[in-house]
């Protein structure tokens, strides 16, 4: 292998080990702490959380588009002589575009929230200090904002797992403080803060301590943007911008829709907590195609169309069989799980987990198309696809919420995400990517479903024959399906089994 190609698997390396640990930090978020938060919340408190959560991450939609709009010129400028001087400039004028573009938003939103108390929109009047939590989750997320201008640079210069490194970091300290608060105090607001406040301290050491470090041209460097130009990177980020809210609004508007048009807080709390494993999935995915999307973004800017193929191809396989096989035991044990985490006090409802569960893993390779058509600066058709698919997902969902409950919102985001993302944006980017586009999917799709079926049916017959329950026998059975799927995969250690394997794949 080449020199440029061991750097690549070493930056690829770098950024899944640094991704695989953001992903275990948001299990402990999302899965882990909520048995904790039960012990001292009712039913209707973890509701309002799970509400200003969600609320938190939706907020981050506001960057709109400015941090791929960046990256794309970050990487524009590693084409050109004066690439650090370039850069430098650009990076501080947009340094104080987001810095004010922050305040306005947060003093908008702040605003809009006395006139509108979230409590009163969502149905939660009841919990304490719902309101008070709510806007500090919101204003606290949006002055984060500045921190996307340097997760941009880094990306662009091949230190995307240094950023993801600092992020975990942050979101360690910010679950120890949120444990802290819920065992001192047990209050929604204090939990609330424990979690903004890690976020804020995550920003001010990003952007002023190790990028400058990091990057020492910065401290030379001098930008003061004029309107016009303010407008014109606006402008220019827009159709990313609706491509980033579409995506946030689909992990995070559900549970916010849910909140506000079904009065049952049972039922809202079992929404969210199911749409967790399913967020979660589409993290896993999402975080596995985040370096092959930045690698790809650079091949495609230096016109490196061979290497950028193979890397497609490649990346499309991995991101399929990962979403297949954790689905296959997600579908297993997901609902005793579910049981022993809510110790019983939340229903399981099997046909909401089915379906988000097998609708995330049809749609994983769109995910892979979504990240590159970002990084190779394709506008209009993120402007398409992804207009389509929100516009999808609010018709259904007011559609359907109203009559199936949490189930119809499940439906909605699903068939946005077959008809929106994978039909028309996935298809197309690999249309124009591969050289046998129809093949490579139905190698896709033969592969999901021999995994899932192999995965479901090897667990199901555990279960079958080692009746019980509880937590040991619980992890027992976990295990044992591990081990068995380990034996089954067992032939890919084989060097040539695997070349052969990789070699089959149409591209």
């Amino acid at each position: 292998m080449s020199a440029p190609g061991f750097e690549r698997i070493r930056r690829l390396k770098k950024g899944w080990a640094a991704n695989f640990l953001q992903i275990l930090l948001g299990i402990t978020q999302q899965v882990a702490l909520i048995p904790i938060f039960l012990h001292f919340w009712t039913g209707d408190v973890l509701a309002a959380w799970l509400a200003i959560y969600a609320a938190g991450n939706f907020a981050m939609a506001a960057d709109a588009g400015l941090q791929v709009r960046c990256i794309n010129r970050f990487l524009a400028f590693r084409a050109i002589a004066d690439c650090d001087g370039r850069t430098g400039q650009f990076y501080a004028a947009m340094l104080r575009i987001y810095f004010v573009f922050a305040l306005i938003l947060a003093a908008l939103i702040f605003a809009v929230f006395l006139w509108m108390p979230p409590s009163a929109v969502f149905g939660f009047r009841d919990v304490a200090d719902f309101d008070a939590a709510f806007v500090i989750m919101v204003m606290g997320i949006l002055l984060t904002l500045p921190t996307n201008l340097s997760s941009a640079l880094y990306r662009a210069r091949g230190r995307y797992g240094r950023a993801v490194q600092i992020q975990n970091a942050a979101m360690l300290i910010g679950q120890l403080a949120q444990l802290v608060a819920i065992l001192t105090t047990g209050h929604l607001l204090a939990v609330t803060i424990g979690y903004v406040v890690a976020q804020l301290g995550l920003a001010v050491y990003l952007l002023g301590v190790d990028t400058p470090q990091l990057f020492p041209f910065l401290r030379r460097a001098s930008g003061r943007p004029s309107l016009h130009w303010t407008v014109g990177q606006f402008r220019r980020s827009m159709p990313f911008g609706i491509a980033n809210t579409t995506e946030l609004a689909l992990v995070n508007l559900p549970v916010l829709l849910v909140s506000a048009i079904v009065s049952d807080h049972i039922a809202v709390a079992q929404w969210g907590l199911t749409r967790v494993v399913a967020g979660l999935l589409r993290a896993l995915c999402v975080q596995a195609t985040l370096p092959l999307a930045a690698e790809l973004g650079h091949d495609h800017a230096a016109g490196l169309v061979e290497p950028m193929r193979r890397l497609y191809v490649r990346g499309s396989v991995l991101v399929t069989i990962m979403a297949a096989g954790v689905v296959s035991g997600l579908l297993t044990f997901w609902p005793d799980f579910f049981n022993l985490w809510t110790r019983g006090t939340i229903p399981y409802d099997a046909s909401l987990a089915v379906t988000l569960l097998l609708g995330t893993a049809a749609t994983s390779p769109a995910i892979l198309a979504l990240g590159f058509a970002t990084y190779s600066n394709r506008a209009g058709l993120l402007v398409r696809a992804k207009t389509i698919q929100f516009l999808l997902f609010l018709v259904l969902s007011i559609l359907l919420i109203h009559p199936l409950g949490p189930l119809g919102a499940a439906i909605a985001v699903v068939v946005s995400d077959l008809l929106g993302q994978f039909g028309f944006l996935g298809i197309f980017v690999i249309r124009q990517t591969l050289h046998r586009p129809a093949q490579h999917l139905t190698f896709l799709l033969i592969a999901a479903i021999l995994i899932i079926s192999a995965g479901w049916g090897l667990g199901t017959a555990i279960r079958m024959v080692s009746p019980g329950g509880g937590v040991a026998h619980f992890l027992i059975e976990c295990v044992v399906w591990l081990a068995l799927m380990a034996v089954l995969a067992s032939p890919l250690l084989n060097r040539t089994a695997r070349e052969r394997l990789i070699s089959a794949i149409p591209g």
